[in-house]
């Protein structure tokens, strides 16, 4: 029946898009050209065209971020015909619809957006709804970021990620999905970072992090946010690491939540040592070497040191 009513509804001349004149308020954050039906099936829009606050705010949200990533595929579309887009921990695949519905739907190319996301049931949504409107240069897998790193289902090189709330470590796992997949563009809007607050706590009391910069982290508060900070920095400094240009900045529309951090990185070749050299100092100064496995591809690390942080990274586990 839904399949149906989404049908009928896009029948040549029956879709409406955009803000028609003498439109309630809210309409004014559709965009011209956007589709009422794609948001009425992803719930931002009613049945009857409203919109409650909370869906307001998510697609104000999302469109923010659209106005971010669509410079960035304009540029690679200078230069090549076709985009790959990869969006690891998709959900409901809210920014892929709107970035093919917005940018790609009306490009009559090769691009293509594949979402990643471990709830099936999430999947089986996303493709039922991209097959209902004809979407068909979306994808959709039921793998974990790590997964996605070795599927054959996913193309050798892909040209943009984007890891929107991709928990703890999945936004690692997202970095290094695109480090190997030799992406241009990496957009990152991380959360819940934990990992690192579970070693700055099990290492408060030694050498050389027993000195007055321990104090940024010595109340469980401030541990959960200075882990969080210190998280993003390195992660921020090992892209640079691989010749990227790191920009980092503030949602709007997000005000309401602590994960409203973007952080956007841009393939140019840039030098590299400075960057890695860095990388290493925070590491060290912050008593955090067992982490370099996280932040430097493995190939990068010396065997003895990589030895070292995975049984180190095991204890914390443990401890947990």
């Amino acid at each position: 029946m839904r399949a149906k009513q989404l049908k009928q509804a896009v029948q040549p001349g029956s879709e409406k898009h955009g803000s028609p004149a003498g439109a309630a308020p809210h309409m004014h954050e559709i965009k011209p050209g956007q589709s009422v039906v794609l948001l009425k099936a992803l719930h931002i829009l009613t049945q009857d065209g409203k919109m409650n606050q909370d869906s307001r705010r998510k697609l104000k949200q999302v469109n923010h971020l659209v106005q971010f990533i669509e410079p960035l595929l304009e540029e690679i579309l200078l230069e090549q015909p076709a985009i790959s887009l990869v969006d690891h921990g998709a959900g409901k695949s809210y920014l892929g619809f709107l970035l093919y519905d917005l940018f790609f739907k009306a490009r009559n190319d090769a691009s293509h957006i594949y979402g990643i996301e471990t709830r099936a049931e999430l999947v089986t949504q996303a493709q039922r709804l991209a097959a209902d409107l004809q979407f068909s240069r979306m994808s959709f897998l039921n793998l974990s970021v790590a997964q996605s790193i070795g599927s054959d289902r996913l193309p050798e090189k892909v040209d943009v990620v984007t890891a929107l709330h991709a928990c703890d470590t999945a936004t690692d796992d997202a970095i290094h999905f695109a480090l190997e997949k030799h992406a241009r563009c990496i957009i990152l809007v991380p959360c819940c970072q934990a990992e690192i607050a579970a070693v700055l706590k099990k290492n408060k009391s030694r050498q050389p992090v027993r000195s007055a910069l321990a104090e940024m982290w010595r109340h469980p508060l401030h541990t959960r946010e200075f882990g969080s900070q210190v998280t993003n920095v390195l992660r921020c400094l090992q892209l640079e690491a691989h010749g990227y240009q790191v920009s980092v900045t503030e949602l709007v529309g997000w005000e309401h939540s602590m994960k409203n951090e973007l952080i956007i990185a841009t393939y140019r070749n840039l030098p590299r040592a400075r960057a890695g050299e860095r990388l290493q100092e925070v590491l060290a100064t912050l008593g955090l070497e067992e982490m370099a496995c996280r932040f430097f591809p493995a190939r990068t690390v010396p065997a003895a040191q990589a030895e070292e942080a995975e049984a180190a990274a095991a204890h914390v586990v443990e401890a947990a």
